[in-house]
């Protein structure tokens, strides 16, 4: 048992190499954290710069029909664009829609999709048949002829029971 050693749990106490909450200078780590950014700042729009000197180089380097194709591809996107935007305002007009339920249809491309969605959205239409008047209306069963007259004889067959 004397070969044993046998150490005591270190004390804990407040060492002065870490500051409390009361000790931050919160200025100046503002500061600190504000110069860090503008560091930051100044490297991104350096990287800026040098991306659109890349890219002014790739555009340079670019032969004619490179360019035209570029030109092609994007008229042809812009014309199936409009293309499809006639197509749903035609749609929309079609089916009476009001403008938030025709901008439902901007999402979507397939045309069988887009008029059966319209046809859910449409509004119901207006009395689409008018009813058939009826030709017993106003007319009572009996030959009193008014419905006060009516109304006596209810009360008068109602107390002779």
């Amino acid at each position: 048992m004397s070969d044993q050693i046998v150490e005591e749990p270190a004390q804990v106490t407040d060492t002065p190499d870490q500051p409390t909450s009361d000790d931050i200078d919160w200025k100046a780590e503002a500061e600190k954290q504000k110069q860090y950014s503008r560091t930051w700042e100044e490297r991104a729009k350096a990287n800026k710069a040098a991306a659109d000197r890349l890219a002014q180089i790739e555009e340079s380097q670019k032969t004619a029909e490179q360019k035209a194709a570029d030109r092609l591809a994007e008229a042809e996107r812009l014309t199936a664009e409009a293309n499809a935007k006639i197509l749903r305002r035609d749609v929309a007009l079609e089916h009476k829609l009001s403008t938030e339920d025709a901008a439902l249809l901007d999402t979507i491309t397939d045309e069988t999709v887009m008029r059966s969605l319209a046809a859910r959205l449409a509004p119901a239409p207006e009395n689409p048949r008018a009813p058939h008047p009826d030709p017993n209306q106003r007319k009572s069963p009996t030959a009193g002829g008014t419905p006060g007259d009516e109304f006596a004889d209810f009360l008068k067959r109602s107390l002779d029971q």
